[in-house]
């Protein structure tokens, strides 16, 4: 067998990870995103690079590209149904882009369509539950002038009732399981494979992208869903729970993949009920465009940033091209970073009203991510996340056991993308980066690009 070429179409740089069938990381190359002309263009720039005289056995491709996947959730109470539908959509990839909950009426409809959705997420109420708002939701989808294809999954016992209101009109639609078939029990599964298969069928050929060079065939994920297959793929390669933090220029993500222990596995204790695969974004942290964000949550956390890192994240909010070359402006990345890890966490950790906090302290590994992380003088990556590990203020339990490391070569973006297509050639790739406690999540490929 050989070499596999992974692929990340992102909004901004194309990325590409050359894998071997024994899992080592061959090559790693980067061109800007082609949005503008065709993003196969980039795409074939990153495969030239690490081309080598000899073509991969095969690509596999994910996409955040032309604004990822926006989906608008649509449920029965803002504090269950819709609240499970968001947490999902978050766990599927998607960019939740829109929430409703109750009867939708004329203005809710105008409201979602303004919101632009690439798919709704429709769900409501518990498996033989009540059923007239997941109807009557239903119905206003059917007759709305809504193009975006409708992902249904509520209550099961409604699902024919619903299909009747969808096909008579000639809505695209696919029919999951219910994402809380129980008071207390989320279950994201079947509406995230189902929202990928959307995803793949519908979203990404309709977006312009590419004029028909096999772009569409050749994506199998949304980029934040493919991530999180990865996550999934090391925690279980190393046989501990697994959180990861990804630092982006305008957002910061992250991952955790925990196995519920004790009362968390036995007792439902909350109305919606926790994900335990689960994905988090936070839109105000981000190291450039929203980069005042950080400064502004670090203060409502209160860990206020000095004057200088304000005055810095002024600047590169304005221009967002900006590289930092001088030790100062490496020193206030460092210092935003910090804070957006530091915040990201604490709000992926804490809980929500009525509810447990996030059971994070047995987490193993704790993985940074991002190019702030990756790019950072020597030391950096390790003091930001060693910051994080050490915060007692947030008020969630922080692993007290894990160890720290940095997803230097962006590896489980392509352990996602290999993981069911490959599982062992994935399970290689994290396995071989951190074959023991403490060791760095890094292949040390060559790099080709910036």
């Amino acid at each position: 067998m050989g070499a596999v070429l992974c692929v990340d179409v992102g909004s901004t740089f194309t990325k590409a990870l050359l894998v071997g069938d024994d899992g080592e990381v061959r090559g790693r190359a980067s061109r800007p995103t082609t949005v503008a002309t065709d993003v196969m263009d980039g795409v074939d720039a990153v495969r030239a690079a690490l081309a080598d005289g000899a073509a991969p056995e095969r690509t596999l491709l994910c996409s955040s590209a032309g604004g990822g996947l926006r989906v608008a959730v649509v449920g029965y109470e803002r504090e269950v149904t819709a609240e499970a539908g968001f947490r999902v959509g978050l766990s599927a990839g998607g960019r939740v882009v829109h929430v409703a909950s109750g009867p939708m009426v004329g203005a809710d409809v105008t409201a979602l369509r303004a919101d632009r959705p690439d798919l709704v997420l429709l769900v409501g109420g518990t498996d033989g539950g009540n059923a007239d708002v997941l109807l009557h939701n239903a119905r206003r989808l059917a007759r709305a002038r809504v193009t975006a294809p409708v992902v249904v999954a509520g209550n099961a016992d409604a699902a024919d009732a619903v299909v009747a209101e969808l096909e008579a009109t000639g809505r695209r639609f696919t029919v999951t399981g219910n994402v809380l078939p129980r008071i207390g029990e989320v279950a994201p599964d079947g509406a995230r494979a189902a929202i990928r298969e959307v995803f793949l069928r519908h979203v990404i050929g309709g977006k312009g992208l590419s004029r028909g060079r096999g772009f569409a065939e050749l994506v199998r994920a949304a980029t934040p869903d493919a991530v999180l297959r990865g996550v999934e793929v090391l925690a279980e390669a190393r046989g501990e729970d697994v959180l990861v933090v990804d630092v982006g220029g305008a957002t910061t993500d992250v991952y955790s993949v925990v196995t519920p222990q004790g009362e968390d596995a036995a007792i439902h204790r909350e109305v919606v009920g926790p994900v335990w695969h689960a994905r988090t974004v936070e839109a105000d942290l981000g190291m450039r465009w929203n980069a005042e964000g950080i400064v502004e949550a670090s203060a409502r956390e209160r860990m206020p940033l000095p004057d200088a890192v304000a005055g810095h994240a002024a600047r590169v909010a304005a221009d967002t091209g900006a590289l930092s070359t001088s030790d100062a402006e490496w020193a206030a990345d460092e210092a935003l970073a910090t804070a957006a890890v530091t915040v990201a966490l604490r709000r992926h950790g804490r809980p929500a009203a009525g509810e447990r906090p996030r059971p994070l302290a047995d987490v193993g590994m704790l993985v940074g991510s991002g190019g702030v992380l990756r790019h950072a003088p020597d030391g950096t990556a390790e003091r930001v996340l060693g910051a994080a590990l050490a915060d007692h203020g947030g008020g969630w339990r922080v692993p007290d056991r894990a160890v720290a490391a940095v997803d230097r070569d962006y590896v489980l973006f392509a352990a996602g993308l290999l993981a069911d297509v490959d599982p062992a050639r994935a399970s290689a790739l994290v396995g071989g980066l951190s074959p023991k406690r403490g060791g760095p999540l890094s292949a040390g490929g060559p790099t080709v690009g910036p």
